[in-house]
C-alpha cells in the first residue's frame, strides 16, 4: 500500500493527472476521469497506478519470455526519453518518423536495413577507397538519412510482440499497423483518445516531459527485471546440465572400474597353468609309475 502511495505521490508531481481541455476530451476515456477544473480534466491517478501496474506486469512476462517489444515515440517531448529508455533494455525503437509498412511491409523495410548495414561496413573496412570523393560522400549522406529512421529497428530480425506507444492518437499509423498484424499493443492514453484502441491503457497526460518520463522508466524498470529473470533461468539450467554431466560421468567411470575389478578376478582365479575348468593339471613322468619301473611293469 505504501508503495503505492509512494508511486501515485511520484506521478502528481510529474503531473500526469493533468489532461487536456474538456472540449477535447473521448467520452471513452471518462472513466479514467476524476474532476474538471478549470475547464481541464484531471485524471484519476488511481485508475492510472492500476494501468500502470498490470502494464508493467505483462511487458516483464513478454520480456521473460525473449521476445522483442518495439518502443514507439516521435513526438518531441518523448524522443530523448523513448530513445534512452529503449536503449537501456536493448529494445528496437521509433523516435524519428514512422513509415509507412514499417510492420505490415517489414521484409521490404529489412531489405533497407541490410542496405544501410552494408554501406556502414564498407565504408569501414575501406571497400569505397577506388570509387571517386563525390559518391562515396553520397553513400554516406544516404546511410545517416537510413540511420536516422532506422537506426532503432536495425537489430530486429521479425515482427516484435508488442508495440509500447507513446500518444497513441499521434502514432494512430503505428497502432493501426499493429491491430491488422494482431500485436499487442500498450499506449500512454491522454483524455482526447480512445483508450479501447489500445490492448494496455495508461491513462495519463502525453504531453509532458516529466510525466512521459515517469510512466516510460516505470515500465523500463519491469522489462529489466523480466529479462534479469529470464537470464537467471538461464543460467540455472547451464548449471543443472553441467550437474548431470557430472553425475553421468561420475556413473560411467564408476561403471568402468566394477567392470575392470570384475575382469582382474576372473584372471586371479584361473591363474598360470590352469585348465579350461579353473584347476591346476596333473604333471606326470616320464615313465608311468613311480619308482623306475622297467618296460614290463615289475621291479628289478
Amino acid at each position: 500500500m505504501e508503495n503505492n502511495t509512494s508511486l501515485q505521490q511520484q506521478l502528481l508531481e510529474a503531473g500526469v493527472h493533468f489532461g487536456h481541455l474538456k472540449k477535447k476530451w473521448n467520452p471513452k476515456m471518462l472513466p479514467y476521469i476524476f474532476a474538471e477544473k478549470k475547464g481541464i480534466h484531471i485524471i484519476d491517478l488511481n485508475k492510472t497506478v492500476d494501468c500502470l501496474q498490470e502494464t508493467a506486469a505483462a511487458m516483464k512476462q513478454i520480456a521473460r519470455s525473449g521476445r522483442k517489444i518495439l518502443f514507439v515515440g516521435t513526438k518531441k517531448q518523448a524522443k530523448d526519453i523513448v530513445n534512452e529508455s529503449a536503449r537501456r533494455v536493448n529494445m528496437p525503437f521509433v523516435t524519428e518518423r514512422w513509415l509507412g509498412g514499417m510492420l505490415t511491409n517489414f521484409n521490404t523495410v529489412r531489405k533497407s536495413v541490410k542496405k544501410m548495414q552494408s554501406i556502414e561496413k564498407m565504408l569501414g573496412d575501406g571497400s569505397f577507397d577506388s570509387i571517386t570523393k563525390k559518391e562515396r560522400l553520397t553513400l554516406s549522406r544516404d546511410k545517416e538519412k537510413m540511420e536516422k529512421v532506422l537506426g532503432g529497428i536495425s537489430q530486429l530480425g521479425r515482427v516484435p510482440a508488442a508495440l509500447f506507444i507513446v500518444d497513441i492518437g499521434h502514432e494512430h499509423i503505428a497502432l493501426a499497423e499493429a491491430k491488422r498484424l494482431g500485436i499487442t499493443t500498450f499506449g500512454v492514453v491522454d483524455t482526447n483518445c480512445d483508450p479501447n484502441k489500445v490492448d494496455f491503457a495508461i491513462p495519463a497526460n502525453d504531453d509532458a516531459t516529466k510525466s512521459i518520463a515517469i510512466v516510460t522508466n516505470y515500465i523500463t524498470a519491469a522489462i529489466a527485471e523480466g529479462l534479469a529473470e529470464r537470464q537467471a533461468a538461464k543460467d540455472d539450467d547451464v548449471d543443472d546440465a553441467v550437474d548431470d554431466d557430472k553425475e553421468k560421468k561420475a556413473a560411467r567411470l564408476e561403471a568402468e572400474a566394477q567392470a575392470e575389478a570384475g575382469r582382474g578376478r576372473g584372471a586371479r582365479g584361473r591363474g598360470p597353468g590352469a585348465g579350461p575348468g579353473g584347476q591346476r593339471r596333473r604333471i606326470s613322468g616320464g615313465g608311468g609309475q613311480r619308482g623306475g619301473s622297467g618296460p614290463g611293469g615289475g621291479r628289478r
